[in-house]
């Protein structure tokens, strides 16, 4: 394992606390994983835990027995990190994610990545439960995430972790175009209808307004959510390719009927139905890279 010791803002040789932290989960899970070293890390949103259970030969970890990690409260979200078999390589993922809304701070919310990174992995694949504000959408569309808009505090604010990456990191392509590319060949093998877009983030945990759905709209979004980027920049802060898909889980719209109410029980249960074809899409990549 990489010596992400560092120095401390007065030149010191102590360690940076935060990546003392980082260190030690990892440290911790890396004791369960005898010696292997995973290829990939997944973040699986609400509702998407499913292709968690399609991991082979399963070590998992509840996130409260992690040093250092905080505990997902959000609906739909198992709380375990599991590493095993997908897609014939050996993978580890996050059976639900750490958010804004919940009170942690974004040090906290991004921990489970730079955790992976230490471990070793190649490539980052992220999910999440999404609105589609683009009027072709609908509910149980798998959107591949081509770029995104962030109205979440950016998770580089503060000292930079030199020991991961750059201060100023290039957000170009957040979204490794191969992977994108890929992706639609699979899908197409298939017999998978894919769409892609643009993901914008806010803070949530509120459900957005209508007008709020149509300004997002206007300014190139194509989904609405409250997760996934700030892991996409700190996976970017540390050079690693990304994958994003968006399950489609309600019409963020501006034209609802007088007695519609966004549900969070229902978009779990969308996202449910849609997770196996997530699922089948991720291990098939995995299993071509």
């Amino acid at each position: 394992m990489r010596d992400y010791r560092g120095e401390s803002q007065n030149n010191t040789n102590t360690m940076d606390p935060r990546v003392e932290k980082i260190m030690i989960a990892a440290e911790y899970i890396a004791a369960k994983l005898d010696g292997r070293k995973p290829f990939a890390g997944i973040v699986l949103g609400s509702g998407l835990g499913k292709l968690a259970d399609k991991i082979e030969n399963p070590t998992v970890i509840p996130y409260k027995e992690i040093p250092g990690f905080p505990v997902s409260t959000a609906v739909g979200h198992k709380g375990n990190f599991i590493a095993g078999e997908l897609g014939g390589k050996f993978v580890v993922a996050m059976q639900g994610r750490f958010h804004y809304y919940e009170g942690y701070p974004m040090e906290l919310v991004t921990l489970p990545i730079r955790v992976m990174k230490v471990l070793g992995i190649q490539y980052l694949f992220v999910s999440n439960a999404a609105g589609g504000v683009n009027y072709d959408f609908k509910v149980g569309d798998l959107m591949v995430i081509t770029d995104h808009i962030n109205h979440l505090p950016n998770p580089l604010v503060g000292p930079n972790m030199e020991e991961f990456g750059p201060r100023f990191p290039d957000m170009t392509r957040p979204y490794d175009k191969n992977l994108r590319m890929r992706a639609f060949e699979l899908a197409a093998g298939l017999g998978y209808e894919l769409k892609s877009g643009v993901y914008f983030a806010g803070t949530g945990p509120s459900y957005e307004t209508p007008a709020e759905y149509k300004y997002f709209r206007l300014i190139g979004a194509d989904a609405v959510g409250m997760s996934t980027i700030p892991e996409v920049i700190v996976a970017r802060h540390s050079d690693i390719p990304v994958f994003g898909m968006s399950v489609i889980t309600n019409e963020a719209h501006d034209d609802y009927a007088e007695d519609y109410v966004n549900d969070a029980d229902d978009v779990v249960v969308a996202a449910n139905a849609a997770a196996d074809k997530m699922t089948v899409l991720f291990t098939r990549i995995i299993e071509s890279l």
